[in-house]
């Protein structure tokens, strides 16, 4: 496995900065596309933003983002952009643009969950952990595991800068150095630490069910069904969870079966 550790890098989004991606393309614009895309806006980045229907049905979002975002196809997000998240259910995989997302980094969000999205053989097998079934599909990309492990409002109420003593980190995933190296930047510029905790095979590790999964973020958690815990994360503003804490949980993992993942409640 590759090095548990927290990030060293420190960047603020500046048009001299090779490193950091000036124009964030985003697939799905849901409640985990749009908090990043609210998240990549306040730290100055352009977005493109897409979803399954058409530009038009994010007009909405797009006025509320403000002049640097805009809506496209998933095509045309993909080709505009430097960087790409991938923030769809895992049962569309196969709707992303693999020719327009040619070389790009595609961070992947997505989870596994056969309640929602059907049994796939590959995963339930543990052949595939999710992301590496999204890497076949693109295969010409650089995909990199990010932001699956923490649920939207958390994502964006517990960001902080990089000198914030309550700042959190998440956990990413990846075959490819420099793929990972675009994330952790990302990451950073949005106000997380980036805990690199191996390759796609080993993405499994920050996956549902996994002690890095959701719950650290969220501190105590009232006994609720699924549709109430949803509700609820809304309403509390998450629990930071440092670079430290998030190695020492993704280190302690051991896998479960695929096919067992559920949909988090309490």
């Amino acid at each position: 496995m590759s090095h548990f550790g927290r990030s060293k890098l420190s960047v603020e989004p500046t048009n001299g900065d090779r490193n950091m991606p000036q124009v964030l393309g985003i697939i799905g614009s849901g409640m985990m596309g749009s908090a990043v895309a609210r998240l990549a806006i306040a730290a100055g980045l352009e977005v493109v933003l897409s979803n399954s229907r058409t530009p038009e049905t994010l007009a909405d979002l797009v006025a509320e983002l403000g002049e640097r975002a805009r809506a496209a196809t998933p095509t045309q997000a993909a080709s505009a952009a430097d960087l790409v998240v991938a923030a769809i259910p895992l049962n569309a995989y196969r709707q992303l643009p693999a020719e327009a997302l040619y070389g790009k980094t595609v961070l992947d969000t997505s989870n596994y969950y056969p309640e929602r999205d059907g049994h796939l053989a590959e995963l339930d097998a543990g052949d595939l952990t999710s992301s590496a079934l999204i890497q076949r599909h693109l295969e010409a990309s650089h995909v990199v595991k990010a932001f699956n492990n923490i649920t939207p409002h958390q994502l964006f109420s517990l960001a902080r800068p990089a000198d914030a003593p309550d700042r959190s980190a998440l956990p990413i995933a990846g075959n490819e150095t420099q793929a990972k190296t675009a994330a952790t930047h990302l990451l950073d510029v949005l106000g997380y630490d980036a805990v690199d905790i191996g390759s796609l095979a080993d993405s499994w590790r920050s996956e549902p069910d996994t002690p890095v999964y959701v719950r650290p973020y969220l501190g105590e958690v009232p006994a609720m069904n699924v549709e109430d815990f949803l509700r609820w994360t809304f309403q509390t503003p998450g629990v930071p969870v440092p670079a430290s804490e998030i190695s020492k949980l993704a280190e302690t993992a051991t896998r479960r079966e695929p096919s067992e993942a559920r949909l988090p409640s309490a």
